[in-house]
């Protein structure tokens, strides 16, 4: 007799959880903030109507104000360019777009921390990540050589981050070297390590860095290989990486995870183009962004382990939980 009324008290006992809402709340755990998210600018010559959203460079200084007002702490800048080559040397040049979008950000809002796409996709005459030999293939120490100069040339326009995107093992560390040796030590270098996606698709359209080839997959990591994604990460730690960025974040929360057991440097997904696009719309009533699938896609990462969220929606997340 006892043990049915024993099973019946347990069947209908409710979990405060469910039964009241202050308990739920003070149970919840920490929510997401504006300090978890960085806001990633596309940086463009011209207004022009593209896939994404794009500002000037004159536009930069009222974005920053905005984001620092809500408390966003950084921004991840993209730049185009009109100018290309074979090695990615205009990339290099102290007027490029770029240079001028760091510069600007840093004037404009100095505690807004500056984190720059180190990479060849939008200089390059192909429109690949890495600099190629004359038969068209991967030449790695030019790659090398030339993501290290790059670094040192936006830490010389201000940049606080710089990020070698090319997924070529070797430009981390030689970034790293090269700031430490002009004076850049303070400077930090955040890789990105990358499963090959079409949700970069919007990105490269916008930006004219589509490969001619087509998809660009020679160094991103097939997205049914976690274990081999997890493993180049933390050879880019050994490498002098300060911290480090995945990409795309939706599909990322599995090996964040995991980095965030086998290793203490900050991590933080890129919600890349794709996702922007998927997981967002404007209302056609009140013209705002409904951005409500991100703000739980980002609560499940920082709850995985991240430290900040890269997104081209953080000022329309940051406006909605302020």
């Amino acid at each position: 007799m006892s043990a049915i009324t024993h099973r019946s008290v347990t069947a209908g006992r409710t979990s405060p959880l469910r039964g009241r809402s202050a308990v739920r709340h003070f149970l919840e755990g920490p929510a997401l903030t504006p300090a978890d998210l960085s806001l990633a600018l596309l940086v463009t010559n011209e207004r022009t109507d593209r896939p994404m959203p794009t500002v000037t460079c004159e536009q930069i200084p009222a974005v920053l104000r905005e984001a620092a007002a809500h408390g966003i702490r950084s921004v991840k800048l993209f730049a185009e360019s009109t100018r290309r080559d074979a090695t990615g040397e205009t990339s290099l040049l102290s007027d490029s777009l770029m240079a001028r979008a760091i510069r600007t950000a840093k004037e404009s809002e100095a505690s807004i921390a500056v984190m720059t796409e180190t990479c060849l996709c939008s200089y390059t005459t192909g429109g690949v990540c890495y600099v190629t030999d004359q038969y068209g293939c991967p030449d790695i120490p030019a790659t090398v050589d030339v993501t290290a100069q790059q670094a040192v040339a936006h830490a010389e326009a201000g940049a606080d981050i710089v990020g070698p995107a090319s997924m070529v093992l070797g430009t981390a560390g030689s970034a790293r070297n090269a700031l430490d040796e002009t004076g850049h030590a303070e400077v930090s270098v955040m890789p990105h390590v990358i499963f090959w996606s079409s949700l970069y698709d919007g990105f490269r359209v916008t930006m004219g860095a589509s490969p001619r080839a087509g998809a660009n997959r020679e160094f991103q990591v097939n997205p049914g290989k976690p274990d081999q994604f997890v493993d180049f990460a933390l050879k880019l730690v050994e490498d002098g990486a300060d911290m480090l960025l995945l990409e795309p974040a939706l599909f990322s929360a599995d090996v964040l995870a995991t980095l965030k057991i086998r290793t203490l440097v900050p991590l933080s997904p890129f919600s890349v183009s794709g996702e922007y696009r998927a997981l967002t719309r404007v209302d056609a009533k009140s013209g705002r962004r409904d951005v409500r699938a991100l703000v739980e896609l980002f609560t499940m990462l920082k709850r995985a382990g991240a430290s900040a969220n890269i997104t081209y929606a953080a000022l329309d997340i940051a406006r909605q939980l302020s």
